[in-house]
């Protein structure tokens, strides 16, 4: 059978993200890509929407917006992301400042949340999306704790104010359950599979 890497040699794989994470995280796939950042555009969405429908229908938003901006050829494939925290009932998105983001880490504090991770791959002839879900357990965090992760690594790209690769994440996660990856805003995993579908 052949390999992923060989079948995607005839295809030219663009990441549309400003994320340096999920950069280093495509990367890791051992996969040949180039990296098209654009400008953040409008990431609202429909109230009505909850946890993992939120997360898709911002990666398909930022495949459209892409494919407003950017002509695709017939061997092109676009990856779209976008990452949401879920807890109680609302979603966390990226902090605004210093205050929203120790608003956020005080309620993730001592918490279970979800985190969900929509992926959009997009060509010119088709578009498949899919997502990943994972339980994070947080310690109770002191408010010394949260601000001096807040100040020193200034988390306001992260959806939940928090990079579970940086300081916070090695203090505050107990456990687990889901692929790590998926935390980090790119569940590899998955995204192999659904490359070796999609141009199966």
């Amino acid at each position: 059978m052949m390999k992923l890497h060989e079948k995607l040699k005839d295809y030219r794989l663009i990441l549309a993200s400003q994320s340096p994470r999920r950069r280093e995280l495509l990367k890791g796939l051992g996969l040949s890509f180039e990296v098209k950042t654009f400008p953040g555009g409008d990431e609202s969405y429909p109230f009505s929407l909850k946890k993992e429908k939120i997360a898709l229908f911002l990666a398909r938003k930022k495949a459209s917006y892409f494919m407003e901006k950017e002509k695709l050829d017939e061997k092109d494939i676009v990856i779209t992301a976008d990452t949401i925290v879920w807890i109680n009932g609302k979603e966390l998105g990226k902090p605004a400042g210093k205050k929203e983001a120790v608003e956020m880490l005080t309620m993730l504090s001592g918490q279970r949340h979800t985190v969900y991770t929509g992926v959009c791959l997009t060509s010119v002839v088709k578009q498949d999306a899919f997502f990943s879900e994972t339980h994070v357990f947080f310690r109770h965090l002191s408010p010394e704790e949260i601000n001096f992760y807040v100040e020193t690594f200034a988390p306001y790209d992260k959806a939940g104010a928090y990079g579970a690769q940086e300081w916070i994440g090695y203090i505050a996660i107990e456990r687990i359950e889901g692929s790590y990856f998926n935390v980090m805003g790119l569940p590899v995993d998955k995204l192999w599979n659904a490359l070796e579908k999609f141009i199966h």
